[in-house]
């Protein structure tokens, strides 16, 4: 399979996505500049964390209008595979490429720390191959994370299976008290209703390697590949 990892300016979790996907699992990767008009063939396309043009206006506001959006939007239009994380995530969403918005955190302070989540469902590439019962310890660092939708969108994640993820605590209990942001219903990440966009604010490259003593990402990364062995 071969990725696509697009960097901006502000970019800072590039790498960190490029060595889980080529060292940890093996798989081609390229890295898409911001300015690039062309894909280069790529059948999957990651937008990594950060602070892409620092943040300004709203995170991702500026990035959504990078010229390589305009092939990330048209790829996943055809139904190729698109993947925001962080700062992906507010970008898919100021892009209209998922359904939601991402706003200050409730406490206004940046977070970065370990928290649990739990995958909602098997139906989607992110999260075919995850224990829906089982808590998994994954960093986050932002400080605009904080998921909303109105009563129409939410109800239609919740009735068309599109929510992937949500904040529990180390028990998988999904509770207030394990919501670090302010997130609607704990919603920690979401796909469209094609089922080929995923977003989530939660790092799994950043626990995906015994070196750091935490492998719970993988089980998202086995997702994705899973279509590729199958």
């Amino acid at each position: 399979m071969k990725f696509g990892v697009v960097i901006f300016p502000g970019s800072n979790c590039d790498e960190d996505i490029i060595y889980v996907l080529e060292k940890i699992m093996g798989q081609q990767v390229v890295r898409l500049w911001h300015k690039d008009h062309d894909l280069q063939g790529c059948d999957f396309i990651v937008l990594p964390g950060g602070f892409s043009f620092g943040d300004y206006l709203r995170s991702g506001a500026i990035a959504r209008f990078s010229p390589i959006m305009n092939e990330v939007m048209q790829f996943a239009a055809k139904g190729g595979y698109v993947w925001g994380i962080c700062n992906g995530f507010q970008i898919l969403a100021e892009a209209g490429m998922v359904p939601g918005a991402l706003l200050h955190n409730t406490n206004r302070k940046f977070n970065s720390s370990n928290i649990y989540l739990r995958a909602q469902t098997n139906d989607s590439l992110m999260t075919s191959q995850i224990d829906l019962q089982r808590p998994l310890k994954i960093p986050i660092a932002h400080g605009e994370g904080n998921y909303f939708a109105d009563a129409d969108v939410l109800k239609a994640l919740n009735d068309n299976d599109q929510v992937l993820f949500r904040y529990c605590d180390e028990f998988g209990n999904i509770t207030p008290e394990s919501n670090p942001n302010g997130s609607i219903e704990n919603i920690a990440g979401v796909c469209n209703a094609g089922r080929n966009v995923f977003g989530m604010m939660p790092h799994p490259e950043r626990a995906a390697d015994t070196l750091l003593a935490n492998q719970d990402g993988l089980p998202i990364f086995e997702s994705i590949l899973s279509m590729v062995r199958a």
